[in-house]
């Protein structure tokens, strides 16, 4: 979906404050590009008429995204404007959406919930009496019912791009799931036509098989039998799995056919009936029947069970046995990191709502120094909690894999039984994991409006989103909100971990932020000399009201000498201001140039959709970034399954990161490749460390 200059006319609306008839989530044809980078065009809204340019307007480039014209059409019918821009948040659904074909199998979600049927036609919908007309497009979808007691199929439904949740192409959909071939009625509306160009790719090869028990399957060497793992591959990476629970050739057929008991309910499945036959037993809405020239192996594991569904050790990566040990394990190294931790059934293995924890422990525990002097205490000085913890870290360090029943030992120490099983944010099991179980006290010091310092485990940015540029750094954030808050950090910490303005996955105060791999604090110490910003001397006023001023590097804290505080405040504009003066020891010289304070990034964590990820730096190396989810994937149902957690290299983010702030504030998620694009709009808390400090017995408190 990148964007095309030459093809792509139309735009929908990002971002930005309605002006001149554009707002966010509308979508427009562009006219013309003003020297200053705004587009002139005309407007489509909603309604009865929704595909006739309305009023022209003027929006800026960088506010918008482009479209083809199918693309327009698609999002066009689907009235929701907050809908539209969720799905185009789902670059990989929507490019699959937009290359949708006759008889192309796909998951619509209705009131009675998750249907599959197949595209029958893409319908024009409204009048196109202008050449500037914008025809909208919705998708004719017939469901498929594999009981198929009704010899008269029901008429095809209308869905917008929106509703469809899952994709898959034509080349993969069940044969034997079809209705009929015959065109069906459709609306009575003069304003609705079919598009009867769209090609009908469908095959009809007939199925290979050798016998009625154990079935080739099509390019792949490994054979589907009762008990296999199966799928229906889709173009966009995963869609129906399920089990093989009957395979032979049924009433009416010629060829093999398999029957599927699904690992969700689907409506229109049935319980193991087909054509009013039992063919095997399961829940009802979860058996699919359908030829077996349209099931592969399931690809997320190597090799196929032979049995009943029930797992096996060479279904899924291999994990050694592992004897749990209270020995100092030193964090993975660089050069060990990739060997050790990336692939499958790598990293910290979620279960029932732990992602919030399994996150924010592989954050701090694979490869940071921060917390490394406790886990080298004596085993026998520990508490059990603590004792537990380290059995995990030193898992994570030495194999690579921690398994689900350590982590629910630990969650069940814990205290609370809300750890147990209930979704949790990171902050609170942050504050319970230092207090509690490392007994480590408040990890900052703030001092407010120079009253004594308070303790805190992490740092909540609070600011007006007024005060910040559309697209903040973590450094413009931390800056803006201490001068705001009049909050300064007593001293130096070893560890700082900085919570974004956002609540969960209901609020975010950006719709995405740059991380700063340096985060400067010195200018955020209390009592600490400041260099002059502009000529470098010893500084002696801060200025709150200088901070926006792109004049002079916005966003930047703006410190002053007294000679340049008075020059700075003479200019017409800032006569305003209210610099306050610093405290400053009489012992320091205001010649002497100040250090510079700095913390280095190691650590991100995002949430989607209430689940929580983690972005880790392993190294020295740019490029040494890996990206966990400890609930990547999963094997089986709620019941007898288990999550398949997932490390990737992400060296992408090294690219991204290298630039400077003024190419990354260019760059448009959208376009962005897609860890980059999660670690933008999803970020949720950077984690610093002080490379010069770590946590150490002197932090501790009495439990």
């Amino acid at each position: 979906m990148e964007p095309n200059p030459v093809l792509k006319e139309f735009f929908i609306v990002l971002r930005g404050k309605s002006r001149k008839g554009f707002c966010r989530g509308c979508i427009g044809r562009r006219e013309a590009e003003t020297q200053n980078g705004e587009m002139m065009g005309l407007l489509y809204c909603g309604g009865p008429n929704a595909g006739s340019p309305k009023n022209g307007g003027v929006v800026r480039r960088e506010d918008t995204y482009p479209l083809t014209r199918h693309q327009a059409q698609l999002l066009l019918y689907v009235s929701s404007v907050s809908k539209r821009l969720e799905l185009l948040c789902n670059p990989q659904l929507f490019s699959a959406i937009c290359e949708l074909n006759v008889d192309d199998l796909v998951v619509v979600k209705n009131k009675k919930g998750h249907k599959v049927g197949l595209v029958r036609n893409l319908m024009q919908i409204g009048r196109k009496e202008s050449k500037g007309d914008l025809q909208m497009l919705a998708f004719e979808v017939e469901f498929l019912d594999s009981d198929q007691t009704s010899k008269k199929p029901a008429p095809p439904s209308l869905f917008s791009a929106v509703d469809i949740i899952q994709v898959v192409p034509a080349y993969s959909v069940p044969l034997g799931l079809n209705c009929g071939d015959g065109q069906y009625g459709g609306t009575n509306k003069k304003a609705v036509t079919r598009i009867n160009s769209m090609p009908n790719i469908r095959s009809h090869g007939q199925a290979n098989h050798t016998q009625q028990s154990i079935i080739q399957s099509p390019n792949h060497s490994a054979p589907l039998e009762v008990g296999s793992l199966t799928q229906v591959v889709s173009n966009t990476g995963v869609t129906v799995y399920g089990v093989v629970r009957w395979l032979g050739v049924p009433a009416g057929k010629t060829a093999e056919w398999a029957g599927i008991e699904l690992d969700y309910d689907v409506k229109g499945c049935s319980d193991g009936t087909y054509v009013g036959q039992r063919l095997f037993t399961c829940k009802k809405s979860r058996a699919l029947f359908l030829p077996v020239t349209k099931c592969s192996p399931d690809s997320r594991f190597g090799c196929f069970s032979t049995g009943g569904g029930t797992p096996n050790h060479t279904e899924i990566p291999t994990v050694p046995p592992y004897v749990d040990s209270d020995e100092y394990v030193a964090p993975i190294p660089e050069s060990e990191a990739m060997s050790l931790l990336v692939g499958r059934m790598k990293g910290i293995q979620g279960h029932i709502n732990s992602c919030y924890l399994d996150a924010t422990l592989f954050s701090l525990f694979s490869s940071s120094m921060t917390l490394d002097n406790i886990c080298q205490e004596p085993a026998d000085t520990v508490r059990p909690i603590t004792s537990t913890l380290r059995k995990i870290v030193n898992r994570l360090r030495r194999q690579g894999f921690v398994p689900a029943a350590s982590v629910m030992n630990f969650r069940n120490q814990l205290g609370c039984d809300t750890f147990r099983t209930e979704e949790k944010d990171p902050e609170e099991f942050i504050t319970v994991l230092f207090q509690k179980v490392l007994g480590i006290e408040p990890l900052l010091k703030l001092r407010s409006r120079g009253e004594s310092y308070q303790g805190a485990y992490t740092f909540q940015i609070i600011l007006e989103k007024e005060q910040m540029a559309h697209t903040p750094t973590v450094q413009q954030l931390m800056d803006t909100s201490c001068l705001s808050c009049d909050v300064k950090f007593e001293e130096m910490p070893s560890c700082l971990i900085v919570q974004m303005p956002r609540f969960g996955n209901k609020y975010k105060m950006f719709s995405h932020i740059i991380p700063s791999m340096e985060l400067d604090i010195t200018d955020l110490l209390y009592n600490s000399p400041r260099q002059c910003f502009i000529c470098g001397q010893l500084a002696e006023y801060d200025c709150l009201q200088c901070l926006p001023d792109h004049k002079m590097h916005q966003g930047r804290i703006k410190s002053y000498c007294t000679t340049c505080n008075t020059q700075v405040h003479t200019h017409p504009s800032r006569q305003a201001h209210s610099p306050k003066p610093l405290s400053v020891s009489a012992e320091v010289s205001t010649s002497s140039p100040a250090a510079r304070h700095t913390m280095q990034l190691f650590a991100v964590l995002c949430i989607h959709t209430s689940h929580y990820v983690s972005f880790v730096k392993f190294g020295s190396d740019p490029h040494s970034w890996l990206f966990f989810d400890s609930m990547a994937d999963r094997y089986g149902d709620d019941q007898r399954g288990f999550n398949i957690p997932e490390i990737q290299a992400c060296p992408e983010l090294g690219n991204f990161l290298s630039q400077s702030e003024e190419e990354q504030a260019r760059v448009n998620p959208l376009h962005a490749p897609e860890l980059v694009r999660r670690l933008l709009c999803d970020s949720y808390m950077f984690l610093y460390q002080n490379p010069a400090m770590s946590l150490s017995n002197s932090n501790h408190q009495d439990p």
